[in-house]
């Protein structure tokens, strides 16, 4: 099983930065893709950034020029980078991966627990 750890919430005024982390742990054969969701009140879970194992990356169009996600492979562990961040950002961000543990089972996806953002003056 894969285990998701993320970090780097908090609070932060409107045109503030944080950066996020997430650590995957666990028996880890191949890692697909990595990326970040988040889901506000009364809102459904959006995906926020994803990038695969060779580096592409994709971005929802409300965080574009705004967010950076990156990757080190080699301690598997998704950064997302938010700046100019805005009250809208305000939600519970949580990691994600499609990864499997051996090299004849199948792709999954895994969750984290999540990290609350807020955005507020």
């Amino acid at each position: 099983q894969v285990r998701l750890v993320e970090s780097g919430g908090g609070l932060v005024q409107p045109g503030g930065s944080l950066r996020l982390s997430c650590a995957a742990s666990g028996s880890i054969f191949s890692i697909k893709a990595m990326g970040w969701y988040r889901q506000a009140p009364g809102k459904q879970r959006e995906l926020v950034a994803s990038i695969t194992r060779s580096g592409i990356p994709n971005y929802a169009d409300s965080v574009k020029g705004r967010f950076t996600i990156s990757t080190d492979n080699a301690k598997n562990t998704v950064h997302l980078q938010m700046n100019s961040l805005k009250p809208e950002d305000t939600a519970v961000y949580y990691c994600n991966t499609n990864a499997k543990t051996t090299a004849w089972s199948t792709f999954r996806d895994s969750w984290g627990q999540g990290t609350q953002v807020t955005v507020s003056s």
